[in-house]
């Protein structure tokens, strides 16, 4: 049987030719040169994601270093800021700039062309990998990464794309149970949960963890003390205030994140619940700001820094060819206790 024709590489007049620009035109786009309009560079970029252009120029020769792309949408939080301090300083070291984005919008991710192309762009920025900082992946921006071999990691994924993905976290429900475990040896029986959104694999896990110290303990779950919102003070406020004044209020309350537990704590203080003689309060994160409040929060700690320094080595080394020993990294959770929580109120 006779050997199949090599498909022709497409070279950059080809590209040229299909945008209906000029090759120097093609070049200035790959180069990130601003003497282009916004709307000839995204068609350029358009057709270049459609043909799978790649240049020929050895990566040595190239002017500009090597990028990651670190996609996030909340950077302002201390547990984003602890992340992406380590992503910088690991990446750093690895001589590897950082490009910051949003999230694609829902437009990007709906359809197979704009995923290519919003890829396409983040290459010719000159990225290798993706971090995606706890947000939602859409299954066409991970199949469009493949597909033009781009490695992605997501660190505590949103959705159900990120377990197609290579992702980072923490032993979040070991943590979610040793929180709870250690109210439920204080004494409390009545024991809420305020968590992050139903659709974030880390706060699933952690209020599976939360169930499971119940059950364990032969308590109830009541569903009037369980709600899932947004990782925000202003949701922690919201169900707290709303908890704490139920004729039977819960004497303790297990948070997703430390920004819930702090609104918690501003609700109890509104309402002059003493915590935590009156209601116990926990937390998850250990970001600095634990250390602040009134009190002081106990926190689950996870390796927020950890898990920013081993999203780079990751992908990095996935750009180079290697693969991670597992797709799914954790690391190791510990409760710090600190004055936020204590024995269970008596009736």
């Amino acid at each position: 049987m006779g050997r199949q024709p090599r498909a022709e590489r497409v070279t950059l007049a080809d590209v040229a030719l299909r945008a209906g620009v000029s090759s120097a035109t093609v070049s200035k786009v790959l180069n990130g040169r601003t003497d282009v309009s916004a709307r000839t560079r995204e068609h350029v970029l358009g057709v270049i994601a459609e043909t799978g252009y790649r240049s020929t120029t050895p990566r040595h020769d190239r002017p500009r270093r090597q990028a990651l792309v670190v996609v996030v949408d909340f950077m302002a939080s201390p547990y984003a800021g602890t992340v992406l301090q380590e992503i910088l300083a690991a990446a750093t070291e690895k001589a590897t700039d950082l490009l910051l984005r949003l999230p694609p919008d829902a437009s990007i991710g709906a359809s197979t062309k704009p995923a290519h192309t919003w890829i396409t762009q983040q290459q010719v920025a000159g990225a290798v990998g993706l971090i995606e900082l706890a947000v939602a992946v859409p299954d066409t921006v991970l199949t469009a990464a493949n597909e033009c071999e781009l490695p992605i990691v997501t660190i505590d994924p949103i959705g159900t794309a990120g377990s197609r993905a290579v992702t980072i976290g923490s032993t979040n429900w070991a943590g979610g149970r040793s929180a709870t475990d250690h109210l439920i040896r204080f004494g409390h029986r009545r024991i809420a949960w305020i968590g992050g959104p139903v659709n974030s694999a880390p706060s699933a896990e952690r209020f599976h963890g939360y169930r499971a110290a119940l059950e364990a303990a032969d308590l109830a779950a009541e569903r009037d003390l369980i709600r899932h919102d947004a990782f925000l003070v202003e949701a922690g406020f919201r169900h707290g205030h709303d908890m704490l004044s139920l004729p039977t209020p819960p004497t303790a309350v297990v948070a997703g994140n430390d920004e819930i537990a702090i609104g918690v704590l501003a609700a109890a203080k509104e309402l002059g619940v003493d915590v935590p003689r009156q209601c116990s309060v926990t937390g998850f994160d250990d970001t600095p700001q634990t250390e602040w409040t009134t009190p002081a929060l106990t926190s689950v700690r996870q390796p927020l820094a950890g898990m920013g320094r081993m999203a780079v080595e990751t992908v990095l080394g996935m750009a180079n060819g290697a693969q991670p020993a597992s797709r799914h990294l954790q690391l190791a959770t510990a409760l710090t206790v600190r004055d936020s929580t204590g024995p269970a109120p008596m009736d």
